[in-house]
């Protein structure tokens, strides 16, 4: 029996974005003697590092958001629309940062209109038939991905924190599939992602209609058994029930291939040095071995 591969697939905007805000509120944006900042970036790779030691994979791979504009916001337009425009310092450390993953010889992915997330869930896929996968994110979106051969590492406040998602533990946790996550979003819309699903249904009614009915298509040829009130609200919104289960769901076929061969996770330690350096990271250089 040949022993399976551990593959890490990290959420890179999650870790970055994570790691500015907590060292940002201090105003602590660190800079290079340059006068460019460094914040995320550090607080990425402690994030990142962390979780290599932990976690142990044989492969890691990085994938990113490649812009604001995705086939999500073609499909509406007030898609995620309630985010404003990244912090100034955040913004020059989108590429330092790709360019530190590269110094690892680790792959960064990305893919013109589409999420992270779906790069995420299209390489899972692939994966997962012959390795283990492991997801590292602080995004809860991804948990509909967990499945045979893939988890789901959350990170939780502080750092080294994991909540692990497995299919064995899963419904314990959560009260239902992965998989119903998509239509439970669908019901109740995500405030973060900005978009509404069914006007009036909360999260709690949504997983109770979840629990009950399984799936949104059941839930619809079974309408007659619903209470007057909740059938109201989901004949109203109709379209945006359907539109919101389709913006909830992580896309698994994205145009995308990353060979496991380029992932292999083992560095050149001069050529990581060099980029510390460059970057003023200089008492980084002892978490790497």
């Amino acid at each position: 029996m040949s022993v399976r591969n551990k593959i890490l697939l990290v959420d890179g905007m999650a870790l970055l974005f994570r790691g500015f805000y907590a060292t940002a509120f201090r105003g602590n944006f660190m800079k290079t003697k340059q006068g460019v900042p460094t914040n995320g970036i550090y607080q990425f790779l402690r994030y990142f590092l962390d979780a290599v030691e932990k976690f142990a994979p044989t492969h890691v791979v990085c994938c990113w958001d490649m812009g604001s504009k995705t086939f999500r916001t073609d499909l509406f337009a007030g898609y995620k629309a309630n985010r404003g425009e990244p912090p100034e310092e955040l913004i020059p450390q989108f590429d330092l940062v790709k360019e530190v993953v590269a110094a690892f010889d680790m792959p960064n992915v990305g893919v013109e209109n589409f999420e992270a997330d779906d790069c995420i869930g299209t390489l899972a896929q692939l994966y997962k038939i012959e390795n283990d996968v492991l997801i590292l994110t602080g995004d809860q979106d991804i948990l509909q991905l967990v499945d045979d051969g893939i988890e789901v590492a959350i990170m939780k406040k502080g750092q080294g924190n994991y909540d692990v998602f497995t299919n064995d533990n899963f419904h314990e946790k959560r009260g239902i599939s992965p998989k119903q996550i998509i239509d439970l979003k669908g019901l109740m819309g995500d405030t973060s992602d900005n978009y509404p699903g069914v006007k009036g249904i909360g999260k709690k009614t949504a997983l109770k209609l979840i629990k009950e009915y399984d799936s949104i298509d059941n839930l619809l040829q079974n309408m007659e058994q619903l209470p007057k009130g909740v059938r109201n609200k989901i004949e109203t919104n109709m379209d945006m029930l359907q539109l919101s289960r389709e913006l909830a769901e992580i896309k698994c076929d994205v145009p995308i291939n990353c060979s496991l061969e380029t992932a292999v996770w083992q560095y050149d330690k001069n050529k990581i040095n060099d980029k510390f350096m460059e970057l003023d990271f200089t008492h980084m250089v002892k978490l790497i071995g």
